[in-house]
């Protein structure tokens, strides 16, 4: 049912309808969705968890760290939770600010990913290339300070889409082929000019996504002629292995980022629908899954940590 207004019409609700193609797959698609969410859960609470009781961790490289664990989690449960009940129980009714709340935290929040990968990077940098003044430069104020600012650019530059949406007229469909609101999935279904959406859409992944890859890009050929420039191979392959787990995170984040920016603009009538809302889905779940395993697992000082914790439980139950 659509609500008419002197300047515009809108929908009370929209429709998720999921995964298109794939409705009947929906409750085993479900099952690698909801585990993904459990270990996301439970390996980005954990990590929080050591960062903030193990003094060795209280350090620029981790409290970045756990600042990405904590946007992940946000990400992630701002979607997933609503995708289940898709998949699960068929409500795919969503109020129409509801609607633009979720888009403004879903962008939001992988806009401020963005920016704590570039301060990661930015971090290593430093590390690597001034070793002697890395406790000097990045401060505790510092720090915070960096992170106050990205979270800060990200929720600003966001802020815009709900109300852009707002003022369309949509006089179509209120059917959303996707399993959350995603701001070029709701504006296609307007049957009023989309252009200052679009245009609006791409300013902001040339402020966000476009100056934050040039910046990782510049920090780690810096880092890599600082490596190169080194005379012992095993202090080489110590310096790389100190960002092996930060390359991999910009990995799993930007690959399915791109592939669902580029889809929705150029490749719809390319990429099946079925594997674009797969794929865009992936991008907000991957990465909270996935990091915390690579972070454990490369980088030794968690892993020493992790050891420690669970000794020092053992140790206590045999003493009880």
């Amino acid at each position: 049912m659509l609500v008419s207004n002197s300047s515009y019409m809108a929908p009370k609700s929209f429709i998720l309808n999921g995964i298109p193609g794939l409705e009947k797959a929906h409750v085993w698609i479900s099952l690698p969705f909801c585990t993904m969410y459990i270990i996301s859960l439970v390996g980005n609470l954990g990590l929080v968890y050591l960062i903030h009781h193990k003094e060795s961790l209280h350090r620029p490289m981790y409290f970045f760290l756990a600042m990405l664990s904590l946007i992940d989690l946000f990400t992630c449960t701002t979607t997933l939770p609503n995708a289940l009940c898709i998949f699960w129980f068929n409500l795919k009714e969503i109020n129409f600010n509801a609607c633009l709340i979720q888009m403004f935290f879903v962008h939001g929040f992988t806009g401020v990913e963005s920016g704590v990968l570039m301060l990661m990077a930015l971090d290593r940098y430093v590390a690597i290339c001034y070793p002697l003044r890395y406790v000097t430069i990045l401060t505790n104020p510092i720090v915070a300070k960096a992170g106050l600012v990205t979270f800060l650019r990200g929720v600003l530059l966001m802020i815009p889409f709900p109300f852009l949406v707002k003022r369309l007229p949509f006089c179509q469909s209120n059917i959303i082929s996707h399993t959350y609101c995603d701001h070029m999935s709701v504006v296609k279904l307007s049957c009023a000019s989309i252009k200052v959406n679009v245009i609006y859409g791409l300013m902001v992944a040339l402020l966000i996504g476009v100056f934050d890859i040039c910046c990782i890009s510049v920090s780690y050929t810096m880092i890599l002629r600082a490596v190169v420039s080194l005379s012992s191979a095993d202090a080489q392959q110590k310096a790389f292995s100190t960002c092996t787990a930060h390359i991999s995170a910009i990995i799993i984040t930007y690959v399915p980022a791109f592939f669902t920016f580029f889809t929705h603009r150029f490749g719809g009538h390319i990429i099946p629908p079925s594997l674009h809302i797969i794929v865009a889905n992936l991008y907000l779940l991957l990465p909270p899954t996935v990091n915390p395993i690579v972070y454990g697992v490369k980088t030794k000082q968690i892993r020493d940590s992790v050891i420690k914790l669970f000794q020092g439980e053992k140790d206590a139950k045999i003493t009880v």
